[in-house]
C-alpha cells in the first residue's frame, strides 16, 4: 500500500454509487482475483478523459472490459476505444460485458499479443489522442516506443500501477528474486518517460501508482 490505508478508504467512501453493470463487474473481479481499476484510480483517469475529451484511444490491457467500458462513459459518443487482450478466458468475458453494455460499436477488442498488435498498428499508421497502459507491468518498456510513435502532439499517456505497491522504490536485493525483473523493468520505464523530451510526466503516488505523460 503506497498511500495511508485510513485515507484511501475514506476518499474511497466518498464516491458515488457506480452503474449496475460496472458494481458487478467489479465484485465479480474481486471474487476471481481479476485486477481492475482501484477506485481511486478510476476516478483519476476519469476526471483526465473529461479533461482531454480524446477522440481516439487506445487500451493496452482489456482484462473483462471493466475499464473500457468505465471510459465510454466519459467520452463523446462518436470517440472510439481500441483495447487489446491476449487472455482467451478475458476476451470471451470481455466481450460479454461490452455487448451488454451496449458498446460494440464505440469499443472494438483486438484479440492478440500486444507487441504484434502494436506493431500492426504502427504500420497501419494509426494516431491515438490518449493511450491507456494497464497491461504486464514487465512490458511496459517494451511497449513504449509503438505507443510513442502512434502517440499524437498534446496526447495523453495514462500508465497504470507503475509503483508496484511500493515495491520500485527498494532496492532489488529488497524484493523476492522472482520480481527483479519486473522491477528492474519498471525503472527502466519510469527513467524513460521522466527523460524522454518529447513528453511531460508526472508521477502520482494514488491507487498503485499512475503516471501521466503528455506528448509535448
Amino acid at each position: 500500500m503506497i498511500v495511508n490505508e485510513q485515507i484511501t478508504a475514506y476518499i474511497n467512501s466518498l464516491e458515488p454509487e457506480q452503474s449496475k453493470q460496472l458494481s458487478e463487474m467489479r465484485v465479480y473481479a474481486r471474487e476471481n482475483f481479476i485486477p481492475i481499476l482501484k477506485m481511486e484510480t478510476q476516478s483519476l483517469l476519469e476526471v483526465t478523459l473529461i479533461m482531454n475529451k480524446p477522440k481516439n484511444i487506445l487500451e493496452i490491457g482489456t482484462a473483462i472490459g471493466y475499464s473500457s467500458i468505465l471510459m465510454s462513459g466519459c467520452i463523446s459518443e462518436d470517440t472510439r476505444i481500441t483495447t487489446i487482450e491476449r487472455s482467451k478466458p478475458m476476451i470471451e468475458q470481455a466481450t460479454k460485458n461490452i455487448k451488454l453494455a451496449g458498446k460494440e460499436e464505440q469499443i472494438s477488442l483486438l484479440q492478440g499479443d500486444a507487441t504484434d498488435i502494436l506493431q500492426q498498428l504502427v504500420e497501419e499508421d494509426r494516431k491515438y489522442d490518449f493511450i491507456f497502459m494497464d497491461a504486464a507491468k514487465g512490458q511496459y518498456i517494451t511497449f513504449f516506443e509503438p505507443c510513442m510513435k502512434m502517440l499524437m502532439k498534446e496526447g495523453t499517456l495514462f500508465s497504470d500501477n507503475v509503483l508496484q505497491e511500493g515495491e520500485v522504490a527498494q532496492s532489488r536485493y529488497g524484493i523476492s528474486r522472482r520480481n527483479r525483473t519486473i522491477h528492474a523493468r519498471m525503472r527502466e520505464y519510469l527513467w524513460e518517460i521522466k527523460h524522454n523530451k518529447e513528453l511531460s510526466t508526472s508521477i502520482i503516488t494514488i491507487g498503485d501508482g499512475v503516471a501521466i505523460s503528455i506528448k509535448k
